[in-house]
């Protein structure tokens, strides 16, 4: 049942009955006139500011959950994913199915670059694939970690980066390189967010942090900026503290001793790995489910940290943390960054929406009305469409 909230005065203004199935994804559309519900097996549209109960438009297709949902900048094109195995591609004027791509098995996520021109989703393989709109095939295909489901994926509202995170509650960066041709795709970090069940990995408008949702009950804002001061003075320290280390420890080590050393390092590497096909399929037995593989897949590539990615907390292997909000007393399934950055709403099984100050850390609004658990929030607060 969506309701219709008041960011700052936290009234609820309308409720909307949904008696289909739950709901599992929101969306509103860039110009603020229309909310996209996505259910069981269907997408419904409402006016936002009709009172019409009834939905202008029902997008019907799917043959199992709807597990993202996402619009064109103009909104004349919606992007759904679900558990049934499709990525597909709606007319929002006539309703009617343009695209339809095949993973093979449940697709858990889905968003759409900023140029408008690609898409990525990830599924419960632990696949992330990208598909090019305009040639209509998969251009590249991630696997992050082994049979481990990809449960959530954000790309940077400036097309640098895309992140995924998996049901371990590991999070999984790249930097997006575009070219005249082809956008490259390449690992720079990789960290655990969560130790339990990860929900939901979202980036900010502006760049500079990265949400986490997760079961352990909190959400946490990690930082992306390498300018952040905390990070700087912390990275410093560390250096320092380690050069002191080595200027006391005893130099005289053996060859043995060295050549130990460097293969442990090796293996420590060789842990985190990331597969990637570049290769661009144009086989259009994708489009259809085969037992053919795809692609052949490259040789497997290290996943270090870059040199040119976020700062990384050495002391914990991690980005830095800024914020854990941690008032949730059950799951945190879904949150979406404020036009500006500062602030995050997050919404949980505990039947609550909570509005955060993340300068703070302190909640600015609480929202309730639910009688049943909260698992998907669409905040549209820029001044102008988008």
């Amino acid at each position: 049942m969506p309701e219709f909230q008041r960011a700052l005065s936290g009234i609820c203004s309308r409720t909307i009955q949904h008696p289909d199935s739950q709901v599992n994804r929101l969306c509103i559309t860039p110009d603020k006139r229309f909310l996209a519900a996505a259910g069981h097996n269907n997408v419904k549209l409402f006016d936002i500011k009709s009172t019409n109960p009834n939905p202008v438009m029902t997008f019907e297709g799917h043959t199992s959950n709807i597990t993202g949902v996402a619009f064109h900048c103009e909104g004349k094109w919606m992007v759904t994913s679900s558990e049934d195995g499709t990525v597909k591609v709606w007319d929002t004027r006539t309703g009617s199915l343009q695209r339809n791509y095949f993973h093979r098995v449940a697709v858990n996520d889905v968003v759409i670059h900023p140029n408008q021109g690609e898409l990525i989703s990830g599924d419960r393989a632990g696949m992330v694939r990208v598909w090019d709109l305009g040639e209509n095939v998969c251009t590249h295909q991630l696997i992050p970690e082994d049979d481990t489901a990809v449960l959530s994926v954000s790309v940077a509202s400036d097309g640098s980066l895309l992140c995924a995170g998996n049901k371990k509650g590991n999070v999984y960066i790249w930097r997006m390189i575009q070219t005249e041709e082809s956008t490259k795709i390449v690992p720079i970090c990789t960290f655990q967010a969560h130790k339990d069940y990860l929900t939901r990995v979202l980036l900010s408008p502006d760049v500079k942090h990265l949400a986490t949702c997760s079961a352990d009950h909190t959400a946490k804002v990690w930082n992306l900026d390498p300018d952040y001061a905390p990070a700087q003075i912390a990275i410093k320290d560390w250096n320092e503290k380690q050069a002191l280390k080595a200027s006391t420890e005893d130099q005289t080590e053996t060859p043995a001793e060295v050549a130990q050393a460097q293969q442990g390092e090796l293996m420590n590497q060789a842990r985190d790995l990331l597969r990637i096909f570049d290769t661009p399929i144009r086989d259009r037995e994708l489009l259809r489910i085969s037992d053919n593989p795809p692609l052949t897949e490259t040789p497997q590539q290290t996943f270090t940290t870059q040199p040119d990615g976020p700062p990384m907390d050495p002391a914990n292997n991690t980005l830095f943390l800024e914020t854990t909000l941690a008032n949730h007393q059950r799951w945190v399934w879904d949150c979406a960054f404020s036009a500006d950055s500062a602030y995050l709403v997050t919404v949980s099984s505990d039947h609550y929406a909570r509005l955060w100050e993340l300068s703070s850390g302190n909640i600015i609004r609480q929202y309730s009305g639910h009688h049943r658990g909260a698992v998907c929030v669409a905040l549209n607060d820029y001044s102008e469409p988008r």
